[in-house]
């Protein structure tokens, strides 16, 4: 049974975390303000913004500040805050409600001013082309008329954008909208004056065009960019959302000896659960009656379906296939694998990734700064050439062209989507932290058992010597060692279950310490031991010497066979590479990545593994509080180390290493400790992990350095340093439409990454 842990209490039970869903932010630069806002505020210790989730993380001292406090911190800005409680899965689509809800309203915006704004384009042509377009009515392009159409646009379609000025101004601070809003203000102020003075503008010998046009085409523009930008955004977050979808909404439940359909809520720990094939699994349980193969590639990621018997682990929302199973559920509710996988992923992706502080410091001073350049240009343009009409279009233009936003999506975007790409992969991503390291390992170090072994003894051999029938000599075999609770009888036992023999009873069975075992089987004595124990008792072992000998080379536990006296097989058990394991060790390697096996095995056993997984460095007879060593040793030789385990003798060297990577099959402690969690136990997570890092952080730097590129060339040009030389002027309608498309852009880059495919 695979199990995520919650994540570990802290330490100081003093201090909390309280996640916020907040509202009314418009770019990266409100986030900044409200990280301002919150790590001034008293019994604050961290705190993070994410843009891009519009969520808050305060990491706070509950004695010094409340969370009551905290969101009155957000509130008196001008924002709204709301505690984000942990995501229910029965109503997984609240907040897409929410989102489709906000595109509505967008939606009927833009189709408004997009028409008000073609009426106000196809009245200024004659104005702007200098000739009288037949066709197009005289009244069209009057300044009145004009005015009566931008109006609606200005202000009820950029009403947002004046609240989110408003507020702004009021904490004494700026954001993108600030900038619209000086803009495209500008632009109406200065169309407004000749429309309703024109004699006064005509005796000074001022021009008495008007721009209406820009400032209506321009709100349209930003209003169709939020638009694409909010639906892009929607499907940045469909992971989550399809993870969501995937829970069952009823379950079939045994009580009182009758069987009844629950909601899932209602599902308590220890009911007894039915399910048909066909179904979903609604809960976490295990199966107490019957087998069935289940299609667990929803949450894990395993593409083949996996068998299940009495005892075995189901996981709530995978598919239950072939047969009916009856499963005791043991995880309801939030403690479901599949919450816990939600509530990791959502914590991944509101955190924020280590390359974005460049990003936060840029956009710390972006927006004062671009005022500073508005008002250069205008002063400059002005005092050269004395041309207000010049000098109000260039200051337009850079105040429209400059976008924070595209700087705040570059990464939340990307760890947005990255995050959700893993967990469909069945790889859970602690933080966006994580997430950036893991693309710089270099040397990648592997627990031996459990990690690379399948983690419980198995017969990998059975050779017989004489031509006995072998199910035959294994039915006596197994039917001794079912009375054994030895690791290794254990392990005889599912050999022959699993090769469809029934087992016998067994007669005067007893055990020799440190030899063997025996009974008697329908009346035949059955031995079973070790070389010399069967030497001691006059059995001859030479026959099968030489294949005992190849077999304990390979790092194989070597068990002998009798019956009656007489040499009939001998048996190999040994805790079995997975099936995965040499193949994820040379694909590591092609990597460039350099693999160490790490195990508290004797060096012969561990010599005997790594030869079978192709490893060349082994460290053994590593005692658990060793291994935490091992791997400092291993960066203090300038290693950037990743360590993978799935044990409790694990978790120091998980917490010690750069990445520590869980196996999802081991321990909750080794997962606690972990920075990434391979669900399925398939060492090609290692693989998909660090090669999904690395397409995420490289579609990180191309955002950034659009967003940078766009930012440092955009904001010139429509300053007009082009005109003095090619008479180029940059129209603020098409610097409202570069606008829009920059934060489209770079969320739609991102969204590339959800077409990710790990190579094999």
């Amino acid at each position: 049974m695979v199990a995520i842990a919650p994540p570990s209490p802290p330490s100081d039970q003093t201090s909390q975390t309280l996640q916020l869903k907040l509202g009314g932010m418009s770019c990266a630069a409100c986030a900044k303000s409200i990280e301002r806002v919150l790590q001034a505020t008293s019994g604050v210790t961290h705190c993070t913004v994410n843009f891009g989730m519009e969520q808050a993380t305060i990491h706070y001292q509950t004695q010094q500040v409340t969370p009551d406090q905290l969101q009155a911190a957000i509130t008196q800005r001008g924002y709204s805050a709301m505690p984000l409680d942990a995501p229910a899965l029965g109503a997984a689509d609240t907040a897409d409600r929410q989102q489709r809800q906000i595109q509505q309203t967008l939606k009927r915006k833009v189709i408004v001013a997009g028409f008000l704004s073609s009426l106000l384009v196809i009245g200024s042509l004659p104005a702007m082309l200098g000739v009288h377009l037949p066709g197009i009515p005289l009244w069209l392009h009057h300044p009145w008329v004009q005015l009566v159409a931008a109006t609606p646009i200005q202000f009820w379609g950029g009403r947002s954008f004046y609240a989110s000025a408003w507020r702004a101004l009021k904490n004494r601070s700026a954001t993108m909208d600030t900038l619209v809003v000086l803009g495209t203000s500008v632009a109406f102020g200065y169309s407004l004056f000749p429309t309703v003075f024109p004699g006064w503008f005509r005796t000074q010998g001022l021009a008495t065009d008007v721009y209406y046009e820009a400032s209506a085409v321009i709100i349209t523009l930003i209003l169709l960019g939020r638009l694409l930008e909010q639906r892009a955004k929607r499907q940045t977050s469909a992971a989550i959302r399809a993870l969501m979808g995937l829970q069952a909404q009823t379950a079939r439940v045994v009580r009182d000896g009758a069987v009844i359909d629950l909601p899932i809520e209602a599902v308590q720990v220890g009911d007894i659960v039915q399910v048909r094939p066909g179904e979903k699994i609604p809960v976490d349980g295990v199966i107490v009656e019957g087998r069935s193969t289940v299609d667990e590639a929803m949450v894990t990621g395993e593409s083949l379906p996996v068998a299940k018997q009495v005892g075995d682990g189901v996981i709530g929302a995978t598919l239950n296939q072939l047969g009916s199973v009856q499963f005791r559920a043991t995880r309801v509710g939030q403690e479901t694998m599949l919450a816990q996988i939600v509530q990791l992923v959502q914590q991944a992706q509101a955190a924020k990734a280590p390359i974005q502080r460049l990003a936060d410091r840029v956009t710390g001073w972006f927006v004062p700064g671009v005022l500073v350049v508005a008002i250069a240009t205008f002063g400059i343009w002005l005092g050269t050439t004395g041309n207000l009409t010049l000098a109000m279009i260039t200051t337009v233009g850079v105040l429209i062209i400059a976008c924070p936003c595209a700087l705040g999506l570059a990464t939340p975007t990307s760890v947005m989507v990255g995050t959700g790409v893993g967990a469909q992969q069945g790889i859970l991503i602690k933080d966006a932290a994580s997430l950036e390291q893991a693309q710089r390992i270099q040397t990648i170090v592997l627990d031996k058992t459990g990690t690379l072994t399948q983690g419980r003894p198995t017969v990998t051999d059975f050779i017989t010597v004489r031509g006995m029938d072998e199910l035959a000599l294994l039915q006596w075999v197994a039917t001794v060692e079912q009375q054994s609770e030895h690791p290794l009888a254990e392990a005889v036992v599912k050999f022959a279950q699993s090769q469809q023999v029934d087992l016998l009873r067994a007669q005067d069975f007893g055990a020799i310490a440190g030899s063997g075992v025996q009974a008697r089987v329908n009346g035949q004595l059955v031995q079973i031991g070790t070389a010399r124990w069967l030497q001691e008792l006059g059995i001859e072992t030479a026959p099968l010497q030489s294949d005992a000998a190849q077999l304990a080379k390979q790092g194989k536990t070597v068990v002998w066979l009798a019956v009656n006296g007489c040499l009939e097989g001998v048996m190999a058990i040994a805790d079995a590479l997975k099936p995965t394991s040499r193949v994820a060790v040379q694909q590591l390697k092609h990597m460039g990545l350099e693999v160490v096996m790490l195990t508290g095995d004797n060096p012969a056993t561990a010599a005997a593994i790594a030869a079978q997984a192709r490893i060349s460095r082994v460290v053994a007879e590593v005692r658990p509080d060793q291994k935490a060593a091992q791997i400092a040793a291993l960066q203090r030789e300038g290693k950037v180390v990743a360590m993978v385990g799935d044990g409790i003798n694990d978790a120091p060297a998980l917490a010690q290493a750069d990445v520590g990577m869980a196996i999802g099959t081991g321990t909750d402690v080794a997962i606690a400790a972990s920075d990434i969690t391979l669900i399925s136990g398939d060492l090609q997570g290692i693989v998909t992990a660090i090669q999904l890092s690395r397409a995420t952080l490289y579609n990180i730097r191309q955002n950034l350095f659009f967003a940078f590129i766009y930012n440092g060339l955009g904001m010139p040009i429509a300053a007009g340093i082009l005109y003095p030389f090619f008479g180029i002027l940059l129209n603020p309608i098409l610097a409202g439409a570069a606008m829009a498309l920059s934060s489209i852009c770079v969320v739609t880059n991102a969204l590339r990454l959800r077409k990710f495919k790990p190579q094999r």
